[in-house]
């Protein structure tokens, strides 16, 4: 069969690879549709990162690069093995592709996002969406509502990201945030901010495009950072206070630190963003406000409470598809394609 799989640094292929078996306990599906994260894009312009390298097999999957890439993809159950009885063959699922221990005290507490040998399916080895067929454990197989598309089974993953950087905050109905880039995770965390009843959400991005998405998904307000001063828009429009939560969605050193002189004291900074590099930051904006820094990796038990939010239209995902190619067309109208006009698109969507 056919899988795009990653060699190096700005090598992915679409190869030619063995159709995986569907052993005990595992969920044979024939991928729908796969969408392309920013993480897959990390990957492939400054990886690995989150995939084994050469030499250093990843410690669950066992496996190292190369290896097939995509993690965000649902699709049909077209067999079960053994012991399955989650799902059954015709079931539409959405994946949910972390790869954990169960045993570590993280695991044990139900934080299996925090796994000490954490892994994603599509990244760390096992397969991956990009390709016809794929084999995931029954956990990672959530049965997809009915009034949810095929399409949507690949945007449950990203949204949920979203959804659990704004349970970080425990954000409560009337409060307000600002989110920084508006890119795919930075659009599900605007969109599962309105799903919590925010009173005021506001987003900080240069784009065009990508501010005019935010516009149509719900942003109240939305600033070009290039022209116009983003803490002083944001003092104007909470009276002088800062908001609630910031969330920083663009991993670059400027919009982290603009973050702390956003939020109202006693406030949170929410980092959901993958860096490729470190950057220098002044701990007394954390500390003269009181400011709580929190970090996001994943979700964890949150597909449920996702599916639900989309199922009801409190979150519409679809209107983050930006492009659908084929698998064949993955390296240049996708990865490429990101690439050169990153800030034209939001969810590109692969079709195995």
């Amino acid at each position: 069969m056919k899988a795009a799989v990653f060699h190096d640094q700005r090598d992915l292929r679409v190869d030619d690879v063995p159709e995986p078996e569907t052993s005990p306990g595992g969920v044979k599906i024939e991928v729908s549709w796969c969408g392309i994260c920013g993480s897959d894009l990390h990957e492939y312009l400054a990886g690995p990162i989150f995939i084994p390298p050469s030499g250093s097999p990843h410690p669950l999957t066992g496996e190292e690069m190369p290896v097939v890439l995509g993690h965000e993809f649902g699709g049909r159950v077209v067999e079960v093995g053994d012991g399955v009885s989650r799902v059954g063959v015709g079931d539409r699922v959405a994946v949910e592709p972390i790869v954990y221990c169960g045993e570590c005290p993280e695991c044990r507490r139900g934080a299996y996002n925090l796994c000490r040998k954490l892994g994603f399916y599509g990244l760390s080895g096992g397969g991956g969406g990009f390709s016809e067929l794929a084999v995931v454990p029954e956990y990672m197989a959530h049965r997809l509502p009915d009034e949810l598309s095929d399409e949507e089974s690949a945007l449950v993953e990203p949204v949920a990201v979203g959804l659990h950087a704004v349970r970080q905050t425990e954000f409560a109905p009337g409060q307000t945030a600002i989110v920084f880039g508006a890119g795919p995770i930075g659009a599900t965390t605007v969109q599962c901010l309105r799903a919590a009843g925010a009173s005021l959400v506001v987003v900080a991005e240069v784009s065009e495009n990508r501010r005019d998405m935010a516009r149509k998904i719900g942003a109240d307000a939305v600033i070009d950072p290039q022209e116009e001063d983003v803490v002083e828009a944001v003092q104007r429009l909470t009276d002088g206070i800062g908001v609630d939560a910031s969330f920083d969605a663009a991993g670059v050193q400027e919009t982290l630190q603009t973050a702390f002189h956003t939020t109202a004291r006693g406030g949170k900074v929410v980092n959901v963003a993958i860096w490729e590099q470190s950057i220098e930051l002044q701990p007394n904006d954390m500390v003269l406000s009181e400011v709580e820094v929190v970090g996001s990796i994943a979700y964890a038990n949150e597909f449920p409470a996702t599916m639900a939010l989309m199922k009801d239209d409190r979150v519409s995902a679809g209107d983050l598809v930006t492009k659908r190619i084929s698998l064949s067309e993955i390296v240049e109208e996708g990865f490429e394609e990101l690439v050169a006009n990153r800030d034209q698109h939001v969810k590109i969507l692969v079709q195995p």
